[in-house]
Parts: C-alpha cells; structure tokens; sequence
C-alpha cells in the first residue's frame, strides 16, 4: 500500500519535465491523477504512462491562463475521482529581459501564468474542499488535503533579467502564506517549495543557441549558456543542479501525511544554494 492510496491529485503543467515527475511520484504512492498539459500529445502519453504503472489518471489539456481553465480543471477532477486531496500548481515558464527591454505583454503574461492561473484554480476548489470537508466531519473521519504551490530560488534572492518571474513567485510564497490562514479550519496544509536550477528542456545546456518552444502561440527563448550552469556547480554546495525526480521529492513532501501539521511554509529545493 502506498501513503496515498486513494486520494486525487491534480498537477498543472504534468505532461513533462517537472511535472511529469511529479505525478510520477504520487502515482507510485497510490494517487489517482489529473495531468495537465498546454498541449495535448504530452498529456495523453502521461496519462498512458501512468496507467502502465497501475495507476488511475486523466487528463485536462490546456493553457492554465485561460478564463475557463480552472472550472475545467476542478470539474475534470471531480467528475472522473469526485474528490481533490492534493492539488499542486506547478505550470510555469519564463520569458526573461532587463526591466528597460521588458515589455508590458512579457510582464502580464509571467504574472498570469504563475499568479493569476493557480489563485483561479485555487477559487474553483473552494467550494468542493468545504463541501469535502464537512462530508469528513459528519462522518467523524479525519482528512487532511494538500496543496503545493511552486515557487522559486528567484523569488527568495531575485535574478537580474527576470523581474516578472521573480515577482510572480514572490506572489507565490505570499499567496500560500494567506490560503493557509484561510484553509486551515478545512485541515488543508498549504506549502510552496521554492526550485533552484533544475535540469529540464529549459534549462538544458544542450539546448542549440536560439532555441525556443511554442508558448501560448509566442516563441521563448530556452536553454542557459553552458558556463552560466558551471559556474552554478561550483557555487552549490553538492557541486551540482537537480533533477526533476529531486523536484519532484520536495513536492512530495508536502502531500505526505508527515506533513499533516505543516503549513504555510516554503521549502527550498536548490541544494541549499540561496
């Protein structure tokens, strides 16, 4: 048996990277999963991925930014598991440039991504935790959900070329701070876990120079200069960036049932490098 066997989790941007080895990890566990994905190919294959481990999944495509994402989200969830225990808002991207390039359409569309779309969402499920809530309480069962928001080493210390994200995951860390307060009579923990470099497609060194992927219809720039990812190594104290397995660990911590009296706090996932 696994420590969550049963419950429902929905992971936001969990077609790759992160994301993926995030539900990875909770389907290993015993969790039932909603994938999301902004396009449908790497959704569908998660979702088939998963179910060759045994596990229950769907999947929810589209762009967490959308007006309409959120209600989708929530009602894929409780159409298909009628339940939310674990909901992590982990989509993301970044769309980098000193503040006199930074255009007003590369700070909305940061702030919308990483604000915007997991404070709708979270609005969405308002309703079914309490209702979910007070079913458990009427029936003198005690449950505890989770939420984990996504933040970032930027927004603990900043990063020069990156106003808008480090904003954004400061708001973060700010938003799971209130929901915590708010949330707390329905006994849901709500943590953000902070990632320093972690090796994805965009972070990659391999990454051609001028490499882009295909963002909500805009073309962004992805890859870091290989010197900028040796000179992180040596400033990390374990020598090294993490994998998105080690990302993924972090967020399980906060779903874990050891995390029950744990709230409104935002761990470091960097290698302790701030």
């Amino acid at each position: 048996m696994g420590k969550l066997d049963g419950k429902v989790a929905l992971v936001t941007g969990s077609g790759r990277g992160i994301g993926r080895a995030i539900v990875e990890k909770l389907a290993s566990e015993g969790a039932r999963i909603v994938v999301n994905d902004l396009d449908a190919d790497p959704a569908h294959e998660t979702v088939e991925a998963l179910k060759k481990m045994g596990a229950e999944a769907v999947a929810c495509v589209g762009n967490v930014s959308a007006p309409d994402f959120a209600e989708r989200f929530i009602g894929t969830a409780m159409s298909n598991f009628k339940s939310i225990d674990i909901l992590v808002n982990n989509a993301g991207y970044t769309w980098d440039d000193v503040i006199q390039k930074m255009t007003d359409e590369q700070w909305y569309a940061i702030l919308d991504c990483h604000m915007t779309a997991p404070f709708r969402i979270l609005r969405a499920a308002y309703p079914h935790i309490k209702a979910l809530h007070a079913a458990d309480v009427a029936q003198g069962r005690e449950v505890y959900r989770k939420i984990v928001n996504i933040s970032s080493t930027s927004a603990l210390n900043g990063n020069a070329g990156q106003m808008n994200y480090s904003s954004a995951k400061a708001g973060v860390i700010g938003m799971t701070r209130a929901l915590a307060r708010e949330w707390g009579r329905f006994n849901v923990n709500v943590n953000a876990v902070a990632f320093g470099l972690i090796h994805t497609r965009m972070t990659s060194a391999d990454a051609k120079a001028g490499a882009t992927v295909k963002i909500e219809g805009r073309d962004i720039r992805v890859g870091l200069n290989p010197e900028m990812l040796k000179t992180h190594a040596q400033r990390n104290p374990l020598g090294r960036g993490g994998t998105p397995e080690e990302a993924a660990g972090g967020v399980y911590l906060f779903c874990s049932p050891e995390s029950n009296y744990i709230t409104g706090q935002t761990v470091a996932v960097a290698g302790n490098l701030q």
